[in-house]
């Protein structure tokens, strides 16, 4: 919106020529940053009031830690502050025509709808289960596949118009499009490796990228400040990657493929990170608000779907690492009682408790211990994802 301001200022006469800072997106993103952190900084008491007021309080299952008890009753929901700010600051600061900034706050705050509908049966209804699993799948898939619909076409073209040609193409053509080089699957550590996915191919990965990194954060978002600050690092690391794409020169240089618009990107990833520090002010021990389930769903998905433009799926999971191990030991949980239940009669556990992060404290770690320690081990992980970019 400002950037359009601004040319439009410079348009009307050579004095505002100054205004032509507002072009370069590290200027864009930097202030897009402190923008969402001071948006979050300053809504952040009145939403927490606001909050607790409606006796928005976060219900704590029967079956969780003991410890966490006396966390009943603080206020959830926190996520809201976090899109809005991620949503006001974006669209200040944002080309206003760029199609990939668009379809990641759509994605965004699709999954926080999501999100929103699961914690208000969970605080309305006082039940601690919230939206029924089936429920929240179909919702979730509903608005991954329309994403990923919408991304197979557009990963190496400049304009809506032409996104639709090649989807009509593709019908019309019995469903055989071939993709060109971008749209595959890019293999980190090699120079210009990747494997062709096709059409089918691409929806299927964009799909489980963002359905999975969505349900990823929602599970490890189960201590204060555990889940927020992997996103921040996550996600600023990607915006690293985000300009690097969008530059015909840096993409060329560092062999990595070449998504023209894609440097936009950079714009929310500086302004998610930036709504995520003002929110773990907040979040931090002992927590005063909660994200809930309508901002980790929300930022799950907008990391999955900024992965995929990027075509950077396999350094998400590295990055992610945490997130990724959390999911798994919930399925290798959960799938071992079922066996042994079936087999010995009894269910049987892997771990002390699921997630992992949950396990660590059965075992006597603090919660504060457990969250700077996976803090360091995701600021390790994101370092390594970053040297992707030179070791190839």
């Amino acid at each position: 919106m400002l950037l359009s301001l601004a040319q439009w200022l410079q348009s009307l006469s050579p004095e505002w020529g100054f205004l032509r800072i507002f072009q370069y997106i590290t200027f864009r993103a930097v202030m897009a940053a402190m923008t969402a952190l001071l948006i979050g900084l300053a809504a952040g008491p009145w939403v927490i009031r606001r909050l607790t007021s409606l006796k928005i309080g976060q219900p704590i299952r029967g079956y969780g830690m003991e410890s966490h008890l006396s966390k009943s009753g603080t206020p959830t929901m926190g996520g809201v502050l976090i899109l809005l700010s991620i949503a006001i600051a974006t669209l200040l600061w944002f080309d206003l025509s760029n199609r990939f900034v668009w379809i990641v706050l759509i994605v965004t705050l699709g999954f926080g709808a999501i999100g929103w509908v699961d914690d208000w049966r969970k605080v309305v209804n006082k039940d601690p289960e919230g939206m029924r699993s089936r429920e929240k799948y179909f919702w979730q898939s509903v608005v991954g596949l329309l994403a990923a619909l919408y991304l197979v076409f557009s990963i190496s073209e400049s304009s809506n118009a032409r996104v639709l040609d090649l989807f009509m193409q593709w019908v019309m053509s019995g469903f055989d499009v071939n993709l060109p080089t971008q749209a595959g699957l890019q293999v980190p550590f090699f120079k210009e490796i990747n494997y062709p996915l096709g059409v089918l191919g691409f929806v299927v990965l964009t799909y489980l990228v963002i359905v999975g990194s969505s349900n990823a954060v929602n599970l490890t978002d189960g201590l204060d400040g555990l889940a927020i600050m992997p996103v921040v690092m996550v996600g600023s690391a990607l915006g690293v990657f985000a300009y690097v794409t969008g530059s015909s020169v840096f993409s060329k240089y560092l062999f990595l493929p070449h998504i023209p618009g894609s440097g936009e990107l950079l714009i929310f990833c500086a302004a998610m990170a930036g709504a995520g520090l003002a929110f773990l002010w907040f979040n931090t021990y002992p927590a005063q608000v909660f994200m809930g389930d309508v901002g980790a769903l929300a930022l799950g998905a907008a990391l999955g779907t900024i992965a995929v433009i990027v075509r950077q799926e396999i350094v998400l999971a590295i990055m992610g690492g945490i997130f990724v191990v959390e999911a798994l030991s919930v399925m290798a949980q959960v799938a071992y009682f079922k066996y042994t239940k079936k087999k010995y009669g009894e269910g049987r556990r892997i771990l002390k408790m699921a997630p992992l992060h949950h396990h660590f404290e059965k075992s006597g770690w603090k919660e504060t211990q457990v969250v700077v320690r996976f803090w360091i081990i995701t600021m390790l992980l994101c370092l390594v994802g970053l040297s992707t970019l030179k070791l190839r």
